[in-house]
């Protein structure tokens, strides 16, 4: 048994030696990436116009090694590669490649040409690639393409963007209840055209309504004479069209799917989403987030300038705004920080911690709320929680702020007034690192947008207020 087992493993062998060296050398086996020196060879070879010795290096490369060596290369050569491997670039180059440089690409090439590439591609990647175009162009490619694909197409473009219509993908394979298992295996055989890439067939009723699905291995084990009927699996999981695609990944993480049938309005199956699909959706969304907290639109190091800067400079625009406010405070105590220059040495200390707390509850609820984790049934017990932790990191820097500065300015009414300021200003930290992104949710808007200039303004600028009003209080300062 072991030696049929042996039989059927991929021969390590397979590539010729030269395309097996080739592809050694142009990988980092660790990292899984591309060698620094194949992609300057391959932008040597470029420059040289040897379009000959740039087709041998790419050729061995899988397609999303492709993608990646396209995104590695300076903008002006990436024509020029895409014109000398132009016999490579198929739909599964293209479906790799990072969004910007893909339609830079997409636009420098002729209509019938992108027509061709998007018949080559499953429907999802087909309209990832058309719907960044403009429409003039939409238009054109579409008016290039088959009738059927066009169609498909044109539909899914009817959807909202980021909506499960947008994601699915029309081909799988659905059949008729009443068939046996061995109906469905000739079915199968028998329709060359059908997909190559599922795991699970749909049963549908005379309506096209999914009323079961049969996983492929239950398919290959199990007696051709037993009906469809008695070894399908009822229960489903099944994604409405207009579903935001944020919401689809949530159930593929929370019920461990590989696949689900997306239905319409009236419960009809049009398509499927698989959970490579999911994959880049979830890491999509995840940086979106982490890069909207910072203001950094995108995020993506192929994005164009000019669109880099509209989305960064609102944001410190912003927040000069906000600093203005924390800058109105100090101004406020001018006074009292002139009879005592350690003030102005010690509040930036209660502002950047009361900030850096109220940022790591900001990321918290940020992240809970985007998983579902924090809902409006255990927000209180949230609020509570972060207020728990508030009050032990606030005691505790407190504790050791204080001490610290009672000996260093040899001065324990000090001490005590930046410990009880610095108390004060985590706990308001951790409330609006909570309230800010749960009242941002409640009004529907992204809690990920702008919710860290409310909270980095609140610690600022009650972190300064609260340091020097105690100071000017407690008679600090005579």
């Amino acid at each position: 048994m072991e030696r049929e087992i042996d039989q059927l493993e991929p021969d390590a062998e397979a590539l010729p030696a030269s395309d097996a060296e080739r592809l050694a050398e142009s990988l980092d086996a660790e990292e899984n990436t591309l060698k620094p020196e194949f992609v300057r060879r391959v932008a040597d070879a470029l420059e040289g116009e040897d379009r000959d010795a740039v087709y041998a290096l790419v050729e061995p490369l899988h397609p999303a090694d492709i993608a990646d060596l396209f995104e590695l290369l300076a903008e002006d050569d990436r024509p020029l590669l895409a014109t000398a491997i132009s016999d490579l670039m198929g739909g599964e180059v293209l479906a790799e490649l990072n969004d910007h440089v893909r339609e830079l690409l997409v636009e420098a090439l002729p209509a019938g040409t992108v027509a061709d590439l998007a018949e080559q591609m499953e429907t999802d990647d087909a309209v990832a690639l058309i719907e960044d175009l403009d429409e003039d162009d939409q238009a054109a490619v579409l008016a290039e393409m088959e009738p059927e694909d066009r169609a498909a197409i044109e539909s899914a473009l009817a959807y909202p963007e980021e909506s499960a219509g947008r994601l699915m993908s029309r081909e799988l394979i659905a059949v008729p209840e009443h068939l046996t298992v061995g109906d469905l295996i000739d079915y199968l055989r028998e329709n060359a055209g059908l997909t190559t890439e599922f795991w699970e067939v749909f049963i549908v009723d005379p309506h096209h309504r999914p009323v079961g699905t049969c996983l492929l291995s239950w398919i290959l084990r199990t007696p051709r004479h037993v009906a469809l009927s008695d070894v399908m699996k009822r229960d489903q999981t099944l994604i409405p069209v207009l579903m935001d695609q944020e919401e689809v990944a949530l159930r593929f993480q929370k019920y461990a799917l590989i696949s689900a049938a997306v239905v319409d309005e009236s419960g009809r199956l049009v398509g499927q989403i698989t959970v490579d699909d999911i994959v880049h959706v979830i890491q999509e969304e995840a940086g979106e987030d982490v890069l909207l907290l910072s203001g950094a639109g995108e995020g993506d190091i192929n994005e164009p300038i000019r669109e880099s800067y509209v989305a960064r400079v609102r944001w410190l625009i912003a927040n000069l705004l906000t600093a203005a406010v924390a800058s109105t405070v100090i101004a406020t105590f001018e006074g009292t920080i002139e009879k005592m220059v350690a003030l102005a040495t010690l509040m930036p200390i209660v502002a950047g911690l009361g900030g850096n707390a109220g940022t790591q509850t900001l990321a918290v609820t940020v992240r809970a709320l985007a998983t579902n984790q924090l809902v409006a049934t255990n927000a209180w017990r949230a609020v509570r929680r972060e207020l728990a932790i508030a009050l032990l990191n606030g005691a505790t820097i407190a504790v050791v702020i204080g001490l610290a500065v009672s000996v260093l300015f040899g001065n324990t009414q000090l001490g005590l007034v930046i410990a009880m300021a610095m108390l004060t200003n985590i706990v308001i930290a951790g409330l609006a690192g909570v309230f800010v992104p749960l009242t941002l949710d409640r009004l529907n808007a992204d809690p990920a947008i702008a919710s860290s200039i409310f909270v980095t303004m609140t610690t600022d600028s009650m972190g300064f207020l609260v340091f020097l009003g105690l100071a000017t209080v407690s008679g600090l300062v005579g």
